[in-house]
């Protein structure tokens, strides 16, 4: 196969089983490898003399991308992989790596699975941050979230919200999230929004800290339009695309919508959404 492989700079501890796996990939596999994880692994005293190496910028899809790192390596990686029909193993090496497949001890084995047809492609619907006071955006793209916070002061954040054009309320609180299923495990969820299988076509509307006990989150169809007005008594706002974040002055209004592309995210072929939800993140365990 044609491979694509990059990864986040802290896998120091991992150096001998990465090496091997390197050294597999390079071996039965036509790899490539990102041009800044590339200068690490040379650091750290791979030979990559066998590989190609490429800017993620320059990046024009390749049969199978690997992710070796956690949830955050991948999700920076995940808008430059989707818009090139490229699927992604995730191999763990970080905290959570909830989206990851399997840990670097089984990552030659996942790879050859792979090879085989052996496993599940799941397509993870992502948002588009479509327009800002009414200026198209160019591709900025979150797999996780999109999340409206208030920046600099304690006031609260109001927040009209449409859907399709329909009024839909007035948010009032700390923020708004609005999440893929992909991300209702992550900000969605520590707000006390919905958990929502991953491959289910929805979005998720979770306000943060709420001024009234009738606010609670609501899932909408992933087809919806979403466009948020952000008032506030302080001079900026903050909009935030899977943490990368951005300061807008108060009164902005967003549009906010499916991305036009889906992720394909690749997983074991026996893989169940209920136990990772059991196994990584506790779900339903009795602590008594």
């Amino acid at each position: 196969m044609k491979i694509s492989l990059f990864g986040n700079r802290y896998q120091e501890k991992y150096k001998t089983p990465l090496r091997d796996f390197v050294g597999y990939l390079q071996e039965a596999h036509s790899l490539s490898v990102e041009a800044d994880f590339a200068a690490y692994l040379t650091s750290l005293g791979f030979d990559l003399s066998d590989s190609r190496t490429f800017s993620l910028d320059d990046f024009e899809g390749d049969e199978l991308a690997v992710s070796i790192g956690g949830d955050g390596t991948l999700l920076s990686k995940a808008s430059r992989l989707a818009s090139h029909n490229t699927p992604v193993v995730g191999i763990n090496t970080g905290h959570l790596g909830y989206l990851a497949a399997c840990r670097l001890n089984e990552a030659r084995e996942m790879i050859e699975n792979i090879a085989r047809g052996e496993c599940r492609h799941e397509q993870r619907t992502m948002l588009q941050l479509v327009s800002i006071n009414g200026k198209a955006c160019d591709n900025i793209i979150a797999l996780n979230e999109i999340a409206i916070l208030r920046q600099d002061t304690t006031s609260m954040i109001s927040m009209p919200t449409t859907i399709n054009g329909t009024m839909l309320t007035t948010y009032m609180g700390d923020g708004l999230v609005i999440s893929t299923p992909t991300g209702s495990t992550a900000y969605n969820m520590s707000v006390g929004g919905p958990i929502i299988m991953p491959m289910t076509s929805c979005l998720a509307l979770s306000p943060i800290s709420p001024h009234s006990l009738t606010m609670r989150p609501i899932v909408v169809g992933d087809d919806s339009e979403i466009e948020v007005t952000i008032n506030t008594r302080a001079q900026w706002i903050q909009v935030s695309v899977d943490g990368m974040a951005m300061t807008l002055p108060s009164g902005s209004t967003v549009k906010i919508g499916h991305a036009p592309y889906k992720l394909s995210v690749i997983q074991k072929k026996d893989h169940n959404f209920a136990n990772t939800l059991r196994e990584k993140l506790l779900w339903g365990a009795d602590q008594r």
